[in-house]
C-alpha cells in the first residue's frame, strides 16, 4: 500500500498517524518463501522536522512460519518490528537521510518498508527448542524423536595416512 506524504514533507510542523493493514501474506527473502501466520496493523507516525524533512516512526508484530535450522520442523517466528527513519522530499540531498528504497516520489510503500524491516530483524538461527538435536546425517531421522542407531563416527581425515600404516602392518 502507498501512503501519500507530500503534505507532511512540505508543511512545517504537520504530523499524521495511520494504522495500515499489511497486505503481505508471505515473506520472500530471494531464496525461500515463508508464510505469515499472523500480523497486526502497521502503526505509523510521520512528523515534519523542517524543510523537506520528516521523521517516520512505526511498529508492527508478525508471526512467520519457518523451518528449524537443525531438524527442519515448522516453527513460528515472532517478530516485533519497531522502526524509525528520516525521510526527505524527492530531489533533496541530505547526508543524514536513510536509504529511501521504500519511497516512490512522495509516496511511502508500506509493504517494502515492512519487508526491509523483516530482513534486518531476521534471527541468525531458528530453532524449535534450544537443545534441538537435529537430523541424522546418515538416515535423516529426526533425533529429537529418538536415536536411530546409525554409525555416525567420522574419522579425522588428517589421520588417514597413519590409519593406513596401521592397517598395512596388521598381522592376519
Amino acid at each position: 500500500m502507498l501512503l501519500n506524504l507530500s503534505d507532511v514533507l512540505t508543511s512545517e510542523g504537520m504530523e499524521i498517524r495511520e494504522e495500515i493493514p499489511l497486505e503481505m501474506t508471505c515473506y520472500e527473502n530471494g531464496t525461500e518463501s515463508f508464510p505469515i501466520a499472523s500480523k497486526s496493523l502497521v502503526r505509523l507516525t510521520v512528523r515534519n522536522e523542517g524543510a523537506d524533512r520528516a521523521r517516520l516512526t512505526g511498529d508492527t508484530r508478525l508471526t512467520i512460519r519457518a523451518g528449524c535450522d537443525r531438524c527442519l520442523k515448522d516453527v513460528p517466528v515472532a517478530l516485533d518490528l519497531r522502526f524509525e527513519r528520516l525521510l526527505v522530499s524527492p530531489g533533496t540531498e541530505d547526508a543524514e537521510a536513510d536509504d529511501l528504497c521504500f519511497m516512490d516520489g512522495f509516496h511511502l510503500d508500506v509493504e517494502t518498508l515492512v519487508h526491509n524491516e523483516i530482513l534486518m530483524n531476521w534471527p541468525m538461527k531458528i530453532l524449535c527448542k534450544e537443545d534441538c538435536r537435529g537430523i541424522c546425517p546418515v538416515c535423516g531421522q529426526n533425533r529429537n524423536q529418538g536415536d536411530c542407531g546409525c554409525d555416525t563416527f567420522v574419522p579425522d581425515p588428517r589421520m588417514a595416512v597413519i590409519q593406513d600404516i596401521f592397517n598395512k602392518s596388521k598381522e592376519v
